[in-house]
């Protein structure tokens, strides 16, 4: 007979990670990184690949990282396709697919609202590999990725001054 192995939950995971004693051998972070990169390509692929047939032109897909709070150490990402650009937000990654040239091109990240105040508190302090964010964070604050999204949406907008900042 072939026997399916039965897949922990997402909950006894994160609780015998939280529970795990510290002369136990730790998970690979780069090994973890690299899992959690491939199924994130591969979420936004499906995405793509659920909403090409439904969006008759450029699409956006708007990715929300949402932390458990039951579970502090899990964290979920939610694909959404839609036909404008999102609003700038916490917890946000932006991506356009582009009909013409098949291409998914990366707009943003904009990260917890508490690592956005850590970045511009320790801007000077921010590794190279960093840096992207930090200037998505600062581009948050001030503005600009508001601006950026209106651009993209074919919206209008006059004065800067009328956008707030966001980051308080």
């Amino acid at each position: 007979m072939n026997k399916i192995k039965k897949k922990d939950t997402v909950g006894k995971v994160a609780r015998d990670l939280m529970l795990q004693q510290p002369n136990e051998a730790p998970v690979s972070v780069i090994e973890l990184e690299r899992q959690m990169q491939s199924e994130y390509m591969q979420h936004l692929l499906d995405c793509v690949d659920a909403h090409y047939n439904i969006f008759p032109g450029d699409f956006f897909i708007q990715v929300i990282t949402k932390n458990e709070k039951l579970l502090p150490n899990v964290f979920r990402n939610y694909f959404a396709a839609r036909l404008s650009c999102p609003t700038p937000d916490y917890d946000q990654t932006v991506f356009k697919y582009n009909r013409v040239s098949g291409s998914i091109d990366y707009i943003w990240t904009v990260p917890s609202r508490d690592a956005c105040h850590y970045l511009i508190e320790h801007a000077s302090e921010v590794a190279q590999e960093e840096r992207q964010l930090l200037n998505f964070v600062i581009q948050f604050k001030n503005g600009e990725l508001a601006k950026i999204c209106m651009h993209l949406n074919s919206e209008k907008y006059g004065d800067a001054s009328g956008l707030v900042s966001v980051i308080n």
